[in-house]
């Protein structure tokens, strides 16, 4: 029997996991408000004449193509990848037989939020879990953020250029992480930058792209209720055209 985990947040005003100048907006238009926009397509149509008087319920979306559970194209990292050989492509170029695929979870719940994943804690938890990466495996990241609660966006560890150069050597195409970014929340980052000031520690998971294109899910959810593998992946983004991202909705396919 095959279980359907869902592993997408919803778009939604009422939770809050994204800085206030890139939340979305959602406007409900209700039934009993809208018979007159039905009606503009039936000139003298009056309310009486609808079934209970009752339009259509419509939703009005502002958003960002970041904004829940998306999957970013390596344009959002860098105009070029492959170290500069090649323009990076955007989300619309994505090759779907990417993205339903063997799925495995990476759980570094445990460790300090802004912890920046090294490669060797990566091998050392592929060890632990007992699993042997193939190639075009989608790498989850159970990175200690949990959805819907206060500062979401300052939680979780991040993984950076060292370990997804590991990943993406290894032919790991995809990635996903249940926190807001894949590299270590910003405000961690800031504080070593600031003692550092050294730039190659900012953003530096996502800029691994400039050297091997991959893709990057963020904002999953439920990773807990996932086995460590043994399971398949569904991520596709939705097309846009020339976009550095595209929402997904997030299902694995567990097998009991």
């Amino acid at each position: 029997m095959t279980r359907f985990i869902d592993l997408s947040i919803p778009i939604t005003n009422d939770v809050v996991s994204d800085p206030e100048v890139m939340r979305p907006r959602v406007t409900y238009m209700t039934h009993e408000s809208t018979w007159q926009q039905i009606a503009m397509f039936f000139p003298g149509l009056t309310r009486e004449d609808l079934p209970d008087g009752e339009g259509w319920a419509v939703e009005q979306v502002e958003l960002s193509t970041h904004n829940g559970t998306h999957m970013d194209a390596p344009w959002h990292y860098h105009s070029t990848t492959n170290s500069g050989a090649s323009p990076a492509p955007s989300i619309d170029e994505a090759p779907l037989d990417r993205f339903f695929r063997p799925g495995v979870k990476l759980d570094f719940s445990g460790l300090s939020h802004g912890h920046v994943v090294s490669a060797a804690e990566v091998e050392a938890e592929l060890a632990r879990i007992g699993h042997v990466l193939a190639p075009l495996d989608i790498v989850l990241v159970q990175s200690g953020a949990v959805y819907g609660t206060e500062n979401f966006t300052d939680q979780g560890v991040g993984l950076g250029a060292e370990a997804t150069l590991w990943l993406t050597e290894r032919g790991i195409e995809v990635v996903g992480t249940d926190a807001w970014s894949w590299d270590a929340p910003f405000s961690h980052t800031a504080t070593a930058w600031a003692e550092s000031r050294d730039p190659t520690i900012i953003w530096e998971g996502h800029k691994a792209g400039r050297i091997r294109p991959y893709y990057q899910i963020e904002k999953l959810t439920n990773l807990d209720r996932l086995p460590a593998s043994g399971f398949i992946l569904s991520c596709f983004p939705v097309k846009i055209e020339r976009a550095s991202a595209g929402w997904i909705r997030a299902v694995a396919l567990v097998e009991d």
